[in-house]
């Protein structure tokens, strides 16, 4: 158990860094893309909490190199929201509602408050950020969904989830 354990906290680490490289090279302003390309990768594999970490670490990177808290707040609830959906539907279709209803909804609205009282943007709105977020996030999980589809045609993803101890049904 603690090998497993340990295996998904290295591959949860993993997770994080390729979500900052990827956001740092590829950016679009207010949107993040490859986060939440991520965030449905690290549903699968890792699961709903270390896949939330993922993207909370990823967030503070990103923080730290001049982001704002939504950086943070942006990933966290879609990261969390695919895990569980996933873990629930076993489908990829559940990865992607569950990272737009996380990230393309809640993310979103949750983001208008510290935007607004703590950087004091003029945004007239808590509904402002649904426009940002909501593409971005549906476009991110269905790249993550094509690479898991290919992973799993290949049988890629099998090996992987047998070595991390998942089951995998075949609901997809």
């Amino acid at each position: 158990m603690d090998s497993i354990r340990i295996k998904k906290m290295v591959l949860t680490a993993m997770f994080a860094c390729l979500s900052f490289v990827l956001c740092t090279f590829v950016y679009f302003p207010a949107m993040a893309p490859f986060q939440h390309f991520v965030n449905v990768i690290a549903a699968v594999f890792v699961g709903p909490w270390y896949g939330m970490l993922a993207a909370f670490l990823c967030g503070v990177l990103r923080m730290m190199s001049g982001r704002t808290i939504m950086s943070v707040l942006g990933a966290i609830f879609g990261a969390l929201l695919a895990g569980l959906f996933y873990r629930r539907f076993r489908a990829f279709w559940s990865l992607v509602l569950g990272e737009l209803i996380g990230t393309g909804l809640i993310s979103a609205v949750i983001c208008y408050y510290p935007m607004k009282y703590i950087y004091g943007m003029d945004l007239q709105s808590p509904f402002y950020y649904i426009p940002y977020f909501a593409p971005a996030s549906f476009v991110g999980a269905c790249l993550g969904v094509a690479v898991l589809s290919m992973l799993k045609r290949s049988g890629v993803m099998k090996r992987m989830l047998s070595i991390l101890g998942e089951e995998e049904e075949a609901h997809h």
